[in-house]
């Protein structure tokens, strides 16, 4: 297990929201965290952690004045840490090769490949042909609906008709180098992870999994580890102290696997 860190950028500033708290009409979100530091001074700590494989999410919709300073931003975490960061957000296969050149190790895409609720291989076709499998993340982040984790579109806002379980899994991860799944019902809450969502994911992983959302304790961390049967990586936003939570940076590193 790794900790992958995250620069979650909103209305051009670093932030931690409640996951299911983004709407597009004023550009509104619950915030947990407001940063005075902006994206480049994460990406500097986190090379300077030599961490690896964390992730920058635009939260912003793209096409909006908003979305143009979460880019802004990005940039400049792109340079500070070139090839070490992921990102997403507004990514789509016409300027992903874009953010690679910027510095992006991966991009990460949901809602431009599910349309109408369902997965559109055209444009999943169109992405790997633009940056390749070793380049693409496939966000299936998911909130639970009738005894099911769907996959969500939008900012979180919109269910689609997939649902993440093995076939799901199955079937992209021959396009994607790995997969992001934050549980959005619990997400930036810091109250106790999907143990559910946790211990399905382990049977299926067979790429890299990344699973964020719900972090609150340094137990918690200890229950992704063991229902993921050390299968999948964690990400821990506004319970760590870095975003006004208590869980410590250093020791949190301390409790990963070391890697090589």
């Amino acid at each position: 297990m790794q900790f992958r860190p995250c620069i979650d950028i909103h209305n051009g500033k670093v932030k931690q929201i409640v996951g299911g708290s983004l709407l597009d009409v004023g550009n509104q979100a619950k915030e947990n965290f407001v940063a005075t530091q902006d994206a480049a001074f994460y990406a500097k700590l986190y090379k300077e952690s030599n961490i690896k494989g964390g992730h920058i999410i635009l939260l912003n919709k793209a096409g909006t004045p908003f979305y143009e300073e979460d880019v802004a931003q990005a940039k400049g975490a792109l340079a500070e840490y070139p090839n070490g960061l992921q990102i997403g957000g507004g990514i789509t296969a016409y300027n992903a090769k874009e953010f690679l050149e910027m510095g992006a190790s991966h991009v990460i895409v949901t809602s431009y490949v599910f349309r109408d609720g369902v997965v559109d291989y055209d444009r999943l076709d169109a992405l790997y042909q633009a940056v390749g499998r070793k380049h693409l993340v496939l966000d299936l982040s998911c909130r639970k609906k009738d005894g099911a984790y769907y996959i969500v579109t939008d900012r979180w806002q919109k269910f689609t008709k997939e649902v993440v379980c093995e076939e799901t899994i199955l079937k992209l991860q021959d396009y994607a180098d790995e997969f992001l799944i934050h549980a959005v019902d619990v997400e930036g809450k810091a109250n106790g992870v999907e143990e559910e969502l946790v211990r399905m994911l382990s049977e299926y992983a067979t790429i890299p999994i990344t699973y964020a959302g719900g972090v609150g304790s340094y137990e918690d961390i200890e229950v992704i580890r063991n229902l993921g049967k050390g299968k999948l990586d964690v990400t821990i936003g506004s319970a760590l102290d870095l975003f006004g939570g208590h869980l410590e940076y250093d020791k949190v590193i301390t409790m990963m696997d070391k890697q090589g």
